[in-house]
């Protein structure tokens, strides 16, 4: 009996392992059959089959081992047995519920802004288009990202709720899950290259049926991001650069490999802390920053502010950088919607040719005559 049980278990072993490895080797067959259409994104992939496509998020938070895998399912479509495991999302989507105002640019660029019916905290919106359809009451507010009102979701039924997360350790995912809703998870937060950060409008599109204009609007961006560094091409970077303000009592700069700094050097500066490697940013004393920037040329402050008064009265150590005495201090920050959002926060992702455009602005004003900023302000 002991023999046979043994031998029964092995065979079992077998049948199982043999069955995960043709099931894996299926799944990758149905991936490999079509192209990624994604180029410069290093945290999503798509890959487009007859009837049905295949996305994997790879990205989705810090030192993240996960991925998401997500199967946007056409009408009438089959599936492949292989990929049935995975969130399946019937597209183009009719409603939808996001929870950051980086995603609704993307929505108002492919013209999909009214398939919007929840949002979480809706003052933080600053469109002019969406703040119509949250003040006439079609996009409800859902909460708080961290606190969402499950009850109002389920009310609300959404076909999707695109969201995202800081870690793996996020209980109100699972509870939406739980509550029988479906969860996309996001990683365009984490992308560092301007042009690769705005690559997920091409998700939009497929969650959508808008591919083609996605292609459409994302090649003309990337023509325009191109245009702008060939302007600069071949230009000195003459002046120097201090980023960022004082929080409590420690300095935030940008590290050398992040999306802020990409910019700064895209648009030939010579930034300070270029050489810092990683992304997202770095904690310094004032005494550090002071040390090294004091006679920086330029000053891109994180701050609301729109007079240098009202800056300096914040902090009176500003005043002690000649950027600040030679009134070159600009902030990306003090442009609001009308109930208080920050414009370039929500936009800023989706055009990152614009971006370019304000700091080749700056640091090179003779390139740009006749160009406006569009997110700076200089501080007077």
């Amino acid at each position: 009996m002991k023999i046979f049980l043994h031998r029964t278990l092995v065979l079992s072993f077998f049948i199982l392992a043999f069955g995960c490895k043709k099931n894996e080797k299926k799944e990758s067959a149905n991936i490999a059959s079509a192209s990624n259409s994604i180029q410069y994104a290093k945290g999503f992939s798509i890959y487009k089959n007859n009837g049905y496509s295949v996305v994997k998020v790879t990205n989705p938070w810090p030192d993240s081992k996960d991925v998401f895998t997500y199967i946007l399912q056409e009408k009438n479509a089959e599936i492949p047995d292989s990929l049935k495991k995975y969130t399946t999302i019937p597209i183009p989507l009719q409603s939808v519920v996001v929870t950051s105002t980086t995603n609704v640019p993307y929505l108002e660029m492919l013209g999909v802004e009214n398939k919007l019916i929840g949002f979480p905290h809706t003052d933080y919106v600053s469109s002019v288009k969406t703040r119509a359809l949250i003040d006439k009451g079609i996009v409800k507010n859902v909460g708080q990202n961290e606190r969402l009102n499950i009850e109002k979701l389920i009310h609300l039924s959404p076909e999707l709720i695109v969201t995202f997360s800081l870690d793996n350790n996020n209980p109100m995912l699972k509870n939406l899950e739980r509550s029988g809703l479906k969860v996309l998870i996001l990683g365009d937060w984490m992308e560092q290259s301007p042009l690769g950060k705005v690559e997920w409008l091409k998700l939009y599109g497929a969650l959508f049926g808008k591919e083609k204009e996605a292609e459409l609007i994302f090649n003309n961006i990337v023509k325009e991001y191109n245009k702008g560094l060939s302007l600069v091409k071949g230009k000195t970077a003459k002046k120097t650069v201090l980023y960022g303000t004082m929080h409590q009592d420690q300095w935030f700069v940008a590290k050398g490999d992040s999306w802020a700094a990409r910019f700064l050097k895209d648009a030939q500066s010579n930034y300070l802390w270029a050489d810092t490697e990683g992304t997202g940013s770095l904690s310094l004393p004032f005494e550090k920053v002071l040390e090294k920037a004091q006679n920086a040329d330029v000053w891109i402050a994180g701050s609301t502010f729109k007079t240098l008064n009202e800056f300096s009265s914040s902090n009176p150590h500003y005043s002690q950088f000649k950027a600040f005495k030679e009134k070159n201090v600009y902030t990306f920050e003090s442009k609001l919607g009308a109930t208080g959002g920050t414009i370039y926060y929500e936009l800023a992702p989706s055009r990152p040719d614009l971006v370019l455009k304000d700091y080749i602005k700056i640091f090179h004003p003779e390139l740009l005559p006749n160009y406006t900023l569009t997110f700076a302000e200089k501080l007077k």
